[in-house]
């Protein structure tokens, strides 16, 4: 009998936890993984994708993350009908599952050619913004959103000869985050896992004169409040607090996805920070820059964005 005030231990669940992080059960898992994306790649792209979208959108009726979209949906378009938000919904899910089959297809679908542009699946807007980062010699900061396929964008800037060392969160699974590395680096530049250690790797790259590039949508605890969607949020501070320390160009980029198995890439102009009484960017109002932009691109196409996320605490 535990004594009182004591929790009691729970040991089959310390158990479960240490079988699962074991390295033969990543092994297991990784193997397991492996062998779905091979069936996804024997599906070929438009089947794969179809069949995600409709297995996600399936998944979907049964999960709380739909009732959690529901929610965040009804309160950032008061004005539209139950009816148009579970649309949205249905696109929210339905492109979640593609983009999950898409990462297997992502050098196929990533066809572009700088030289010949207008051919493949990718068309891009600010072409000329890709190359003036590109050849201008400075930093660069470019942030972007879970907005339809958010992969492309590294994978296109690195096509314009535009590496990105790209912010991403890796797998618990050490044997999966390795495969997913060395797939990824080798379409798009230096990948920095989000841990304690991030901020000091990505400052690093600018102090070498590179191009860094993060999502900036979703909750961070300790970031500052700011609004989106007429509700406070506490955002991700990282791009002003660099953009403060380097003074270099900030861009924003997005995917869209468009029909027909097709998407567009946008690279902004540089986005003008609000500055202090000394000049230098003021990273409160920087932020809420930031997601002012991004809240303009989620209005404009709402069912392309992870609304599943609890954004709102």
């Amino acid at each position: 009998m535990a004594l009182p005030g004591k929790k009691k231990k729970k040991p089959f669940k310390k158990l479960t936890r240490r079988i699962t992080r074991s390295k033969a059960a990543h092994a297991s898992i990784a193997f397991v993984v492996r062998g779905m994306v091979a069936g996804v790649r024997s599906l070929g792209e438009e089947r794969a994708g179809r069949v995600g979208g409709a297995v996600a959108r399936f998944v979907g009726r049964f999960v709380s993350e739909t009732r959690l979209a529901r929610k965040n949906l009804a309160a950032a378009f008061p004005e539209k009908s139950a009816a148009e938000r579970e649309k949205i919904l249905q696109g929210v899910w339905s492109g979640l599952g593609q983009t999950m089959v898409e990462y297997v297809f992502l050098d196929k679908l990533v066809d572009i050619d700088p030289e010949r542009l207008g051919e493949g699946r990718i068309e891009v807007v600010g072409v000329d913004q890709f190359l003036a980062m590109r050849d201008d010699g400075k930093p660069g900061i470019i942030f972007s959103a879970h907005l339809a396929n958010w992969e492309i964008l590294a994978v296109v800037a690195a096509r314009f000869g535009l590496p990105v060392v790209s912010l991403f969160r890796a797998p618990t699974n050490n044997v999966i985050a390795e495969d997913l590395m060395q797939q990824r680096e080798q379409m798009m530049g230096k990948l920095v896992a989000s841990n304690r250690g991030a901020t000091f790797e990505v400052g690093a790259a600018l102090d070498r004169g590179e191009h860094v590039g993060m999502l900036c949508d979703q909750h961070h605890s300790r970031g500052p409040k700011v609004p989106f969607f007429g509700r406070p949020v506490h955002a991700n501070p990282l791009v002003a607090r660099l953009a403060r320390h380097y003074d270099c160009p900030v861009h924003g980029a997005r995917t869209v996805r468009l029909p027909n198995g097709r998407f567009r890439v946008e690279l902004t102009p540089p986005v003008e920070l609000p500055r202090d009484a000394e000049g230098l960017i003021d990273v409160d109002a920087g932020t809420a820059k930031v997601m002012s932009v991004v809240e303009g691109w989620v209005r404009e196409h709402p069912e392309q964005w992870l609304w599943l996320h609890n954004r709102w605490r």
